[in-house]
């Protein structure tokens, strides 16, 4: 089980008085949940909530060079998107595109240290109707431009035929249930930790809760194997391995672009890209996608 801290001891390692831990649960969305009667707070979800309003990053020490023909992307892992990045290698020869695998928060960070071109993301917003642009705005001190790649179906994966009969969140609370995780920092793993906590469900008595797994189709894979019962991810997944879906809910699947870096030729092509006839039939062989935004500029409130 990972460590949980007691209010005094959350108190100690924020260097506040305990009072004030009571209303960042209230006003921020301090992790926390209560048991017998008392607050306890899993250690790992305060860093990840620490991290996730960081907004004053220190500067980074170099700077991206001018592009080159080397397009960079980091962020959140996806099929669809792997794809794009083959499609666009195949569709112009003099320019390469590379994917970082660093979760949402990663790319975001990488975004801020200058060590990509664009982040994918899909972090939802506390209101749970936005996704990115809190999150951009905090990372980045001031929000980027927010370029849609698509929507996609977030559930569960679970074996063919659902042997465990699970229907809910609710359900994770079973005995005998044996699952795996995404890794901290990824929008999929903040949607599942946030979806616990509203049923009510400490995710460290869950078997297989601390195994992370890395790519949605590793985790897919580990279902498949029956090397677990069940695990958060998206129908795209369970359609390409003929597994079972749980649907959650549609979500938005972003690319994060800093203005200084938005009229980098790589950066204009990849999202022409979205656009064409080409890219949206390779969507329409995925089921569990959504491109009818691709390649267009969101923002707060639409």
């Amino acid at each position: 089980m990972k460590e949980l801290l007691s209010t005094k001891e959350v108190a100690k390692f924020l260097d506040i008085n305990e009072k004030m831990v009571y209303s960042l649960i209230s006003e921020k969305g301090l992790p926390a949940t209560k048991i017998t009667g008392k607050w306890l707070f899993p250690r790992h979800l305060v860093e990840q909530w620490i991290e996730a309003h960081t907004i004053n990053y220190p500067e980074p020490s170099t700077h991206l060079p001018p592009y080159h023909g080397l397009l960079i992307i980091t962020g959140s892992n996806d099929p669809l998107l792997d794809r794009a990045v083959s499609l666009f290698n195949s569709r112009f020869p003099d320019h390469v595109a590379v994917f970082g695998n660093l979760g949402s928060m990663g790319g975001l960070r990488a975004l801020r240290q200058n060590l990509c071109h664009m982040a994918s993301s899909h972090l939802l917003q506390d209101n749970e109707e936005e996704y990115n642009f809190d999150f951009a705005t905090e990372a980045l001190d001031r929000t980027p431009a927010i370029i849609n790649f698509c929507r996609r179906e977030q559930g569960f994966l679970v074996r063919k035929g659902n042997p465990k009969k699970i229907t809910a969140i609710e359900d994770f609370a079973q005995p005998g249930l044996c699952m795996v995780n995404r890794p901290l920092g990824t929008g999929t793993r903040l949607l599942f930790d946030r979806e616990l906590a509203k049923a009510g469900i400490r995710g460290e008595k869950i078997e297989g809760y601390a195994v992370e797994i890395s790519r949605h189709l590793d985790v897919g894979l580990e279902i498949l194997a029956g090397r677990a019962d069940i695990a958060p991810g998206i129908r795209p997944i369970a359609s390409l391995l003929d597994l079972d879906f749980i649907p959650l809910r549609w979500e938005r699947y972003d690319l994060l672009v800093t203005r200084e870096r938005f009229f980098d030729q790589g950066v204009q092509l990849l999202i022409g890209m979205l656009h064409e006839k080409q890219f949206r039939a390779i969507a329409g062989e995925m089921e569990g996608y959504d491109v009818s935004l691709s390649g267009k500029m969101v923002f707060p409130g639409e």
